[in-house]
């Protein structure tokens, strides 16, 4: 297959995946049925879309093929009860009725069917990241800081207790989002970060998926606009999203927060996440998204990096680790500490964390080393921070700063 046509499978891959997916299961309310389906329109397509050209609208083509190819399946399954009828009901124009309720979208009413509390909640977020975002188990377990065999484990069983359980696919009543509410933020949260930082590839950054998580925390504000937290997430999103153009350089290069050119910065996103960030403020019920956004919104207020309010930042940092105490928030925590107290304090505080398998671990350890003159011991945090990291623009990142030691 050329080189384009398999670049346009995968964008459309990229892209289509998990509204494909969402639409099957809507239509059909069967998770292996809708993955299975869309997986063979994706073979199709790369069998059909080099000799035929990629269609005008490669989402729409993928949904329609797939949508055929179960049908085909539940045809070929007709023996079992009430299949057969279904079928040529779906068939004929007729699906399953929609359900009127507060969730309209299919990938979101996706995200709260599958953020069951029937479901343990690393499974909840591994099964819709696999199933919205597209990720595969890599990825995924990547994300989390686990072991592929865990994730690939997780998918298996969430899949099973839903069906074992009859979960039904539906939108939840009103009181049932508030208590789902939590699990789907850190979706849409999971779902971003693989944008901003793709886990593998040679590219950085995955645009598709930062839209896609704008555009979930938006529909979320409309649906809760009475959550602080909904409004902290789509700020810090915003926040951080729109430094998305500064953050390459020539040939996809990564560019580290303190060199970007900050006029490229999306001027419109920053002041709607401020208002954001001041709207939950207001509302005075501090939790970790808006705390996030008012550490993105503290950096988006400096013109040059040199006038960035590194004790304030630290100041919101203790409180996030205060009612967010994880490894990463700590890691997180680091940065600033050595802003505000010098790398030696910082890499104390990094020493103390276990994140041996992060490789953003490594790499602030490497920068504090190489800061403190220790350019063996900085050598070989980059070497360990490169042997953790799949994706091709932080490789090459980390091997220049490495190098230049």
């Amino acid at each position: 297959m050329p080189d384009a046509d398999a670049a346009a499978i995968e964008r459309a891959y990229r892209e289509s995946s998990g509204r494909a997916v969402a639409t099957l299961v809507r239509i059909f309310g069967d998770i292996d049925l809708a993955e299975e389906a869309v997986q063979e329109a994706f073979a199709v397509a790369a069998e059909r879309w080099p000799a035929s050209g990629v269609p005008p609208n490669p989402g729409g083509w993928i949904v329609t093929t797939a949508r055929n190819k179960a049908l085909d399946r539940l045809r070929r399954e007709s023996s079992r009860f009430g299949r057969e009828t279904e079928a040529t009901r779906i068939q004929a124009g007729f699906g399953p009725p929609e359900e009127v309720g507060p969730v309209q979208d299919d990938r979101l009413r996706l995200i709260f069917t599958c953020c069951h509390p029937a479901l343990a909640p690393e499974a909840q977020l591994a099964l819709t990241l696999r199933l919205i975002a597209g990720l595969q188990t890599p990825e995924i377990a990547r994300a989390f800081l686990a072991p592929e065999a865990t994730i690939a484990q997780r998918l298996v069983r969430a899949k099973r207790k839903i069906r074992a359980a009859g979960i039904p696919y539906r939108v939840p009543r009103d009181a049932e989002l508030h208590d789902r509410l939590p699990y789907v933020l850190a979706v849409v949260y999971l779902i971003f970060n693989e944008g901003y930082t793709a886990s593998a590839g040679a590219d950085l950054i995955r645009a598709e998926l930062c839209a896609e998580a704008i555009r979930l925390a938006r529909l979320l504000a409309e649906l809760m606009p009475d959550e602080p937290e909904v409004l902290g997430l789509l700020a810090l999103l915003l926040l951080t999203g729109a430094r998305s153009a500064a953050r390459t350089g020539p040939g996809g290069s990564l560019v580290l927060l303190a060199d970007q050119d900050r006029s490229r910065w999306d001027q419109a996103m920053i002041a709607e996440g401020q208002d954001l960030v001041r709207a939950c403020l207001r509302r005075n019920r501090p939790g970790p998204y808006q705390l996030q956004a008012a550490i993105s919104a503290v950096h988006s207020d400096a013109a040059a990096a040199a006038d960035t309010d590194w004790a304030q930042i630290l100041a919101l940092y203790d409180q996030l680790a205060a009612i967010a105490p994880t490894p990463v928030v700590a890691l997180n925590r680091v940065v600033a500490v050595a802003e505000v107290r010098g790398p030696g304090p910082a890499l104390e505080a990094a020493d103390q964390l276990g994140l041996d398998g992060y490789h953003l671990f490594h790499a602030t350890r490497a920068d504090l080393l190489r800061r403190l003159g220790r350019r063996d011991d900085a050598a070989a945090a980059y070497d360990a921070a490169i042997a953790r990291t799949a994706n091709g623009a932080e490789r090459a990142f980390l091997t220049r700063r490495r190098d230049s030691l």
